[in-house]
């Protein structure tokens, strides 16, 4: 190391002023943001509010007479983050039902059963209104089962007959992806692939997956 790289390392660094609290035109652009980059909730845009406050604070001095900068991170001071979500609402940014059916026909596909979906939807804040209307059907989940046992090769799709323990292993898997236990039996009793496969195909057809996704991203 040169006698210069010493010198620029031995300088103390000047730390960072901590961020500006937020003021209602800050707060409504981080909302305006997050609203334009994911597909979201009422209830997590007002998680995402919530810990911007908490991280940085607000500035409450048009509404509550302090001193003009002063930080507050008392929750009661904050604004009404319920107000700024409805208005989203209202203007169209957010679609709760939208996002859930969107949601719930991507977890379907991707093999999770309706347990994990309702848990999902759940911690979104999603209304228990809309995930008992959107709930799936027998199709869906017989559906679901299939795609989750062929991709993860389970019971019938194994490669190889499984042992008691490997089988009791996947029995476990399928049922914390949130498949009922009779779903779990009949995919893995079926005989091979084709039975499965029809027994999947019994279900009512008119019970397919909602393919209607929006053109934003979804958060995970």
């Amino acid at each position: 190391m040169t006698d210069r790289d010493k010198s620029k390392w031995s300088k103390k660094r000047t730390p960072r002023p901590p961020p500006r609290p937020l003021d209602a035109e800050r707060l409504q652009e981080l909302a305006l943001a997050y609203v334009a980059r994911f597909a979201t909730t009422a209830a997590k845009l007002e998680t995402y509010l919530s810990r911007k406050l908490r991280e940085r604070g607000w500035n409450a001095s048009e509404d509550w007479g302090e001193d003009a900068g002063e930080k507050s991170g008392a929750p009661d001071c904050w604004p009404d983050l319920q107000a700024i979500s409805a208005r989203f609402v209202e203007m169209g940014y957010i679609d709760d039902e939208a996002y859930a059916r969107s949601r719930s026909g991507g977890l379907l596909r991707r093999g999770y059963g309706p347990r994990r979906v309702s848990q999902d939807l759940y911690a979104a804040g999603i209304d228990e209104q809309i995930r008992s209307n959107l709930a799936p059907g027998e199709a869906a989940i017989r559906k679901a089962a299939l795609a989750l046992a062929r991709k993860r090769r389970f019971g019938p799709f194994a490669l190889e007959e499984p042992d008691r323990d490997r089988k009791q292993k996947q029995i476990a898997a399928m049922l914390r992806a949130g498949h009922g236990f009779d779903t779990v039996r009949a995919i893995m009793n079926a005989s091979n692939a084709g039975a499965a496969e029809q027994w999947a195909a019994e279900a009512c057809s008119d019970d397919e997956f909602d393919d209607d996704g929006t053109n934003q991203n979804e958060e995970l």
